[in-house]
């Protein structure tokens, strides 16, 4: 089968389109046709080998963290899932990707795929859904009539936490730059503050409950966004590489978020587009054997939007 690989960490050059043997489930595990799997950041991160630490990976490694597909073989002792079942998952992030024509998942990551969008299509879904979800609801603890802020709202991440927020009955108050701020819009925030000429201190007038900051911002905006929330309220940061600042005496918390694979928050988020309350924007498909070049334009800023990668045709 075909491949993406890096066998030594460096610049996005040193990914190979390659032939690679087609591997074999192992108990617990199915092994998965791909539609597609789909480029995140920490994608070029690990293969930068600034991960080494928390995402330690085996070379030769296949990046590509999400997965969609058709299950294609089951290992000993699966059940309730049936070869020819569409599926999507996020990938144990230490484990060998979907950047491939096959790829080998344990069962209890994997949820059905939704239904009412292209299955390639739903590649886009759970890393960045389910860090929406996690944040929104595990850490923040958001409820209707609360008041939540996005800031960087623009981005993959941002698209989803704005339809969830919205959805649970929040006030959405988002974050984007001229380019995105029709998107966030249409997602659904009641209010948009464009980040390149307005202050969000000085736009955000009333407190907010749980402020979501999802931009690479410096240390003294993030922390300028823990004045913006009510005592008692939180903060919740998905930049890991800064401290998710806090305000003791007022009793704001401050946490930072690691993402986490969840089968069933993922059938909750594929339920929830099936009903139509969820919207999967895809930017781009990008052919597997495009993915090098694609990690060259990530590398320099060029991509935005989510962007699926699709291997070749059977």
């Amino acid at each position: 089968m075909k491949a993406v690989r890096f066998h030594e960490y460096g610049a996005p050059d040193v990914l190979r389109y390659e032939d690679v043997e087609q591997p074999l489930p192992g108990a617990g595990e199915v092994r998965i046709r791909v539609a597609a799997t789909s480029f995140n950041p920490v994608d070029g991160n690990i293969r930068g080998g600034f991960m080494r630490g928390p995402i330690p990976v085996e070379l030769p490694h296949t990046p590509g963290i999400d997965v969609a597909g058709t299950i294609d073989a089951l290992g000993e002792g699966v059940d309730g899932i049936a070869v020819g079942d569409d599926v999507v998952g996020f990938l144990p992030m230490d484990g060998t990707g979907a950047a491939a024509e096959y790829v080998l998942a344990p069962t209890a990551v994997l949820a059905s795929a939704p239904k009412s969008v292209p299955l390639a299509d739903a590649a886009a879904l759970p890393l960045v859904g389910l860090t929406a979800y996690q944040a929104l609801f595990d850490h923040g603890k958001l409820t209707a009539g609360q008041r939540v802020l996005i800031n960087g709202a623009g981005g993959a991440v941002g698209g989803y936490a704005v339809q969830l927020a919205k959805h649970a009955g929040a006030h959405v108050i988002a974050t984007a730059g001229p380019r995105s701020s029709e998107a966030v819009k249409s997602a659904g925030a009641d209010e948009v503050i464009d980040h390149t000429t307005t202050s969000m201190t000085a736009a955000v007038t009333e407190p907010v409950d749980v402020v979501l900051n999802l931009a690479p911002v410096d240390p003294a905006e993030l922390a300028a966004l823990v004045t913006l929330v009510r005592p008692g309220g939180v903060l919740v940061n998905t930049t890991v590489w800064m401290p998710a600042p806090s305000d003791e005496e007022r009793g704001v918390r401050g946490i930072d978020l690691f993402v986490r694979s969840d089968a069933d928050q993922l059938a909750k988020l594929v339920a929830s587009i099936d009903r139509g309350e969820l919207r999967v924007d895809v930017a781009e498909r990008v052919p597997l054997a495009e993915l090098p070049a694609l990690h060259a334009r990530a590398a320099e800023g060029a991509v935005h939007g989510k962007v699926i990668v699709v291997p070749p045709a059977a």
